[in-house]
């Protein structure tokens, strides 16, 4: 398990690595399922092609844990997540790469703010801000 990222080597700006996430079905799929979301767009193809759409697409607590997974990787086992701000933009479907990129954008004593953005082929996927503080 990966050490807890030293608050001591943070600063406003600074960027978290790269994250770029092949989508699949079964990502898509087994997301919407293990979050008990049945919502039939996020596991019938025909739903969502009714719905004018080309495939099944992710649902918001699937981006959401995908999110926090990114930035928890990145800050350690330690850090505590304080608050999640999202927003979702456009759909993320099987055959995208949901590309997550982060930045630092506050710091006050032992309490952070990263800032998510995660794009696909269709733009902007979901926004996210994470409240964190350091042990």
């Amino acid at each position: 398990m990966k050490p807890t990222l030293p608050l001591a080597d943070l600063e406003i700006g600074q960027a978290l690595p790269d994250l770029d996430l092949p989508v699949t079905s079964a990502i898509v799929v087994g997301g919407a399922l293990a979050s008990r979301d049945y919502t039939p767009v996020h596991h019938d193809r025909a739903a969502a092609i009714a719905q004018g759409l080309p495939d099944v697409f992710m649902n918001i607590l699937t981006t959401q844990g995908l999110c926090s997974r990114y930035v928890t990787d990145w800050a350690g086992p330690d850090v505590i997540v304080t608050g999640v701000r999202t927003k979702l933009g456009g759909p993320c479907m099987p055959g995208d790469i949901l590309k997550l990129r982060g930045r630092v954008v506050a710091l006050e004593g032992s309490a952070v703010d990263v800032e998510v953005v995660g794009t696909n082929a269709w733009g902007i996927h979901v926004t996210a801000t994470f409240g964190l503080k350091w042990p």
